[in-house]
């Protein structure tokens, strides 16, 4: 039953209605921030899982937690950026119903069991979620050095919410569940998201992300060859990486 979450750490009946602040920034419904909600904010909470397991990012974020509601008080979804416009049309339109601002409005759980993209035998493909892994690696190996070893940093900083959806992935890839990927792991993954790659491409790929150059990907050399560029545009992320290059403090 979906009656409770443990990012609101209550259990409510589908009747009572409350008024404190409670949950992660990151999965807070617009309700719970005007004080006056019930259990639709279950189902909100969700869908923002859904969306980061789809693209690897929140729907609402921003440098500080007040920033962040005020997103979700906006109530914009990005389905434009990367990998929204190769995931299919009813994915979007389930994360679209289950993110709608009016809790009136908002898809029940039941709705949600009977959407077609989650139903058994329904219209959700046998493939993995993120078809971006291929692009991003092969945009990471084509950053010159400085640009890793910031990108190395930066992933240091992110928060469990941020890299949720990359953690999927690299499970998903990480078969044999050794905690590393190797170029055979590698292969048979980006296998399933586009088109085949040369034995050569792949290990060129692996090669890109080894930082460590022991001939496979850990979980931390991953993330930070995977991870959503917009990352970079964060100035507390950006500062953190200036730090580590400013080893003298002069600024």
């Amino acid at each position: 039953m979906l009656d409770s979450i443990t990012f609101c750490y209550k259990v409510f009946t589908l009747c009572e209605v409350f008024g404190d602040i409670v949950g992660s920034a990151y999965y807070i419904a617009p309700e719970v921030l005007k004080r006056k909600y019930g259990p639709e904010i279950d189902i909100w909470s969700i869908g923002v899982m859904l969306y980061i397991l789809l693209c690897g990012v929140p729907p609402f974020w921003a440098e500080s937690e007040h920033g962040i509601f005020n997103a979700i008080l906006r109530g914009h979804v990005d389905f434009t950026s990367d990998p929204w416009p190769t995931i299919s049309p009813q994915a979007k339109d389930l994360v679209r119903k289950m993110l709608n601002s009016d809790p009136k409005q908002r898809l029940t759980a039941q709705e949600v069991l009977c959407h077609p993209w989650i139903k058994e035998d329904g219209e959700a493909p046998d493939t993995p979620l993120d078809n971006a892994v291929m692009g991003r690696l092969k945009q990471f190996r084509a950053m010159n050095k400085f640009k890793k070893v910031a990108l190395r940093v930066i992933a240091g900083c992110l928060s469990e919410e941020e890299i949720m959806g990359l953690k999927e992935m690299f499970k998903g890839m990480d078969t044999d569940n050794s905690g590393t990927i190797t170029l055979e792991e590698l292969k048979q993954g980006l296998s399933k998201q586009g088109p085949k790659l040369s034995e050569k491409e792949v290990k060129q790929l692996l090669e890109a992300a080894d930082a460590d150059g022991n001939g496979t990907i850990d979980y931390d050399e991953f993330i930070t060859a995977t991870m959503h560029m917009n990352r970079m545009d964060r100035e507390e992320h950006l500062y953190t990486a200036f730090q580590y290059f400013d080893k003298d403090n002069s600024g």
